[in-house]
């Protein structure tokens, strides 16, 4: 039996890419490339949902991280996100549909977007196809752009408001 720390790394860790690598991570992924982006502070059903349908538009997605401090100009909350960046990035590549997990700290995700040259960008439901960042540059390139529609009713918002009523 092996103590302490000498277990490798989990594999899903190789999905982790620094941004200032990202350009030569994205020339090993397959094509057609999916973007996406978000602060993805507590997973749940629409979530993964989401990832999942994104994935199906390509053979690889990419997804690119608010970090804390992006998160928390969103105004989502002084307590937000709950989860810390290295967290989120970790549960987000653990995810089958994942191919890399990137992170920005700028308040969009457009720079990213620019450099990647995704194929397909996507958001959720909420979010009206030409009020996507970067969805213009997208279309001229000759890619698609999607909102997809939730189909489950959840949000890490009305989780945390279920939280903290149960504990008053």
């Amino acid at each position: 039996m092996t103590q302490g720390n000498s277990y490798p790394p989990a594999s899903f860790e190789a999905k982790l890419c620094r941004p200032e690598q990202l350009a030569e991570r994205l020339a090993t992924l397959a094509r057609p490339l999916v973007f996406t982006n978000g602060c993805f502070d507590i997973l749940h059903r629409g979530h993964v949902t989401y990832l999942a349908q994104a994935r199906a538009l390509g053979a690889s997605l990419v997804v690119a991280l608010n970090t804390d401090a992006s998160v928390r100009r969103q105004g989502k909350g002084d307590d937000r996100p709950i989860n810390p960046l290295s967290h989120r990035a970790a549960v987000m590549a653990a995810l089958e549909s994942v191919s890399l997990v990137t992170w920005f700290d700028a308040d969009t995700p457009h720079e990213l977007i620019l450099s990647a040259r995704p194929d397909v960008l996507v958001k959720g439901g909420d979010w009206a196809v030409e009020r996507i960042v970067g969805s213009s540059e997208v279309l001229a390139w000759g890619g698609s752009v999607h909102s997809i529609p939730f189909l489950f009713q959840t949000s890490t918002t009305q989780t945390l408001e279920r939280i903290r009523a149960a504990s008053r």
